[in-house]
């Protein structure tokens, strides 16, 4: 639940008890050492090793998702949701740019150029879909007709605070995009991203050090680690990622987790 007062997000699945290692709750800090080039070089090929892959995590959010769902996907990683829907449910997908009902991405060099989603990239569209203008789009949002939005993170703080749009940098390029709109007007908000940082750095923390995106806003989230959820008493985890133990997880997040409830 987030400080929204929305209820628990989906269904968790059952985490393996082997996997509960000693330790559960304590505080995890950064993954220590030379955040060099070396350092860059080995989380990169410790993510490939580890865990689930972009399309595993991508399908683990899809399970996740109520059957007769209206969902906007995120740009980047939530991207790939489109592709998974469950068998025998029917989710419904809406882009701000002004579509409800769309479907995966196409194939590289097919589709049509004019089809596209936020993020500028060429989508499909599922049988009755709808096209409107953005005014119109934002007005869903904005008005709560939409349950869940699936969005990336730069950061996301132990009582739900999300950071997505910008690294506050001063040569940062600022994108805002919806985000704002996103996470006040939707019903519940999915986090997909990974862990960490190419350099290794959690990218769960105790508290964000980006600008905000939104205040307690975040209800669980899917990393290529572990799915997390955000509760009052700050980050439980719900589910490790094959290969993954507890403590590996804790290592790198930035903040106290706390064990799976039986």
């Amino acid at each position: 639940m987030n400080a929204r007062g929305g209820g628990e997000a989906g269904m968790p699945a059952a985490a393996s008890p082997a996997n509960r290692a000693a330790g559960v709750g304590a505080s995890a800090a950064a993954v220590p050492g030379d955040r060099g080039a070396g350092a860059t070089a080995a989380a990169r090929e410790e993510r490939a090793s580890l865990g689930w892959s972009r399309d595993q995590i991508a399908r683990r959010v899809a399970q996740d998702i109520p059957n007769g769902s209206y969902v906007n996907l995120g740009i980047g990683l939530p991207e790939l949701v489109a592709r998974f829907v469950p068998e025998g449910r029917s989710l419904v997908y809406h882009t701000e740019n002004g579509l409800l009902g769309m479907g995966p991405s196409p194939a590289a060099g097919e589709g049509d150029p004019e089809l596209i989603n936020a993020g500028k990239r060429r989508v499909t569209m599922m049988p009755g879909a709808a096209f409107f203008d953005q005014a119109t789009s934002f007005a869903m949002i904005r008005g709560g007709h939409l349950d869940l939005s699936v969005l990336g993170a730069l950061q996301v703080a132990r009582n739900g605070d999300l950071a997505n749009w910008s690294t506050g940098a001063d040569d940062a390029i600022p994108a805002v995009g919806g985000a704002m709109d996103l996470v006040a007007g939707v019903r519940r908000v999915f986090v997909l991203t990974q862990h960490v940082t190419k350099e290794g750095e959690p990218k769960l923390v105790d508290a964000c050090t980006y600008p905000l995106t939104g205040r307690g806003v975040v209800d669980r989230v899917y990393t290529d680690l572990a799915v997390i959820d955000v509760t009052p008493e700050g980050f439980r985890l719900v589910e490790l990622a094959p290969g993954v133990d507890f403590g590996h997880v804790a290592a790198r997040t930035g903040a106290a987790i706390l064990p799976p409830i039986d």
